[in-house]
């Protein structure tokens, strides 16, 4: 797994594992703190805004793994939209420095809000310019607020910028506003919001093989552990195994007409001969074909992928 890694090269920005990791090199550095779910049009205004405040500095972003609301309520937790790989994947070209990667647990969501300052972002980061929202919370029970940052900044010496929203349709661009998108089937519009095609990513998984039986044989990536805010069948390119993005039509939820466990991508890849177990791949997902749903047979469901398979080849051109 990628934050298993101390310091990871990825384009231009460098993974920070842990806070204890923090080196001389880091601190001295221009910094805002968030999730970045998305790295959407909003979060990259705001490190537009970061390196215009990071001329002489490291730009550096504070995030944290499990995001907060994973760590206090698991259940209840908005889906992630962009895991760490795909989180990194999207910030190479944002000018950003370092992506320093915190763990979240009981050290930190028990530290005070006047000791996360002092002894992280003080002592440790010596940072010199920090971004964050009007509504930014932090420390123990989220007591940490704008004005108390504003108090410390200037009895510490560090300057405070507020973040610029970023307003689309006079709506502000959020994560939220982005997964809402998603859950309707809007792909179009998330990419709008994203500023990039949305995709997801994993490790190709050995499944049930059910799709070689009936001739559509797929690549499954097993996303019980972080299932995204979408659901359905999709025309869909594929990265990550040839130069050219190859096409295909995709399936992504829980499978019920044959009683299927946990949350699955499972992607045919029209006109493709080879073995991808254990391969790593990147699944763009270009339009919604039609919702999931459960048939009445077996047979039923192989009608129907045969004829999502042809919609999905006109959709991509691929016929």
């Amino acid at each position: 797994m990628v934050f298993g890694f101390f310091q990871l090269g990825i384009g231009n920005v460098a993974l920070i594992r842990g806070i204890h990791n923090i080196r001389p090199e880091h601190a001295g550095c221009a910094l805002t703190i968030g999730n970045f779910d998305g790295v959407h049009l909003g979060h990259r205004a705001v490190l537009n805004q970061l390196s215009e405040f990071a001329t002489d500095l490291k730009s550096v972003l504070l995030t944290f793994e499990p995001h907060p609301r994973e760590y206090f309520a698991t259940t209840t937790a908005p889906h992630r939209l962009t895991p760490l790989a795909e989180k990194l994947r999207r910030l190479q070209r944002t000018g950003l420095d370092h992506l320093l990667v915190a763990r979240f647990g009981p050290a930190l969501a028990n530290l005070e809000p006047r000791e996360f300052v002092l002894r992280i972002l003080h002592e440790k980061l010596r940072v010199r310019v920090l971004i964050v929202g009007d509504d930014f919370r932090f420390g123990k029970g989220g007591r940490g607020d704008f004005a108390l940052l504003s108090d410390m900044s200037q009895k510490l010496g560090f300057e405070l910028h507020r973040q610029h929203s970023h307003v689309l349709d006079e709506r502000r661009i959020s994560s939220t506003w982005v997964r809402e998108c998603l859950s309707q089937g809007d792909i179009g519009k998330a990419n709008v919001l994203l500023g990039d095609p949305y995709c997801v990513q994993g490790r190709v998984a050995h499944g049930r093989q059910l799709g070689r039986t009936i001739g559509f044989p797929t690549a499954n990536i097993d996303l019980t552990r972080h299932p995204p805010p979408i659901s359905g069948v999709f025309a869909v390119l594929v990265h990550g195994i040839s130069a050219a993005p190859l096409p295909g039509v995709a399936n992504l939820g829980r499978r019920p007409t044959v009683d299927g466990e946990g949350i699955t991508l499972e992607t045919n890849l029209f006109d493709f001969d080879g073995d991808l177990y254990g391969q790593r791949i990147r699944v763009e997902l270009v339009q919604r074909l039609r919702e999931e749903k459960k048939f009445d047979s077996f047979d039923a469901l192989v009608e129907q992928i045969g004829r999502d398979a042809d919609a999905a080849r006109e959709c991509l051109g691929a016929t």
